[in-house]
């Protein structure tokens, strides 16, 4: 249970920050557009991405043993450095927000209707076309250099370190990814209005710079406590 909670944990420290998929998973969330095969998308890329490196880093530790304290201290140094570009980032003047536009409707709104504003002729938006926004999530997962470090080298080099258990803490993380990208597509019109400020992701980026840190630390306890 504690191998995956350490999963869970070290996912989310790492998936929960501002960068371009987040911001278009938000902002697909906000116009309710096509949310469902953007986060099904998101979440199964990382969930093969995850299983990939666990699988493959396993393999090498158990065919060559020394590459455990190698994976030890690789992934405490990549930990630790995360750590403090979060700090880095959550006490940086003018910190980042996740922006989107406003969400958009298939319908026109009532003349009367609170969206008119100051009433008048209702305005109609199309929803964009599936093809084209299933191309853009697939751009903005796969395209993206961090999330092989995150996933493939970062996790699965960690997840190395729990020998039989490894697949557990790849468990936890891919759990933490379904449930953060679920939770930022579905939930954008409760979470938008608290992500989209500087000040709440300078609070994220605090608490996430702590765990990184102390995880890192932890990581590489054994290697001197045994």
């Amino acid at each position: 249970m504690l191998i995956l909670l350490s999963g869970l944990g070290l996912m989310f420290s790492l998936i929960i920050a501002v960068g371009a998929q987040n911001v278009y998973v938000l902002r697909q969330g906000l116009r309710r557009e096509h949310v469902l095969p953007v986060v099904l998308i998101c979440a199964a890329s990382d969930a093969a991405l995850v299983l990939a490196g666990t699988a493959g880093l396993g393999y090498l530790v158990k065919t060559l043993p020394w590459l455990i304290v190698v994976a030890r201290w690789a992934g405490a140094i990549s930990l630790v450095v995360y750590g403090v570009l979060a700090a880095r980032r959550a006490w940086k003047a003018g910190g980042e927000a996740l922006l989107a536009e406003p969400a958009m409707t298939d319908q026109a709104a009532p003349a009367d209707s609170p969206e008119n504003g100051s009433g008048g002729t209702a305005t109609l938006t199309r929803t964009a076309p599936l093809a084209p926004v299933i191309l853009a999530t697939l751009a903005f997962t796969w395209l993206n250099p961090n999330v092989y470090l995150d996933t493939v080298l970062l996790i699965g080099s960690i997840a190395a370190t729990h020998g039989d258990g490894r697949w557990l803490f790849a468990a936890g993380a891919i759990i933490a990814s379904v449930i953060w990208f679920f939770a930022l597509g579905f939930g954008a019109r409760h979470l938008g209005r608290w992500l989209r400020t500087p000040r709440a992701w300078r609070i994220l980026d605090t608490a996430i710079a702590a765990l990184l840190v102390v995880m890192g630390i932890s990581l590489v306890l054994p290697v001197f406590f045994g």
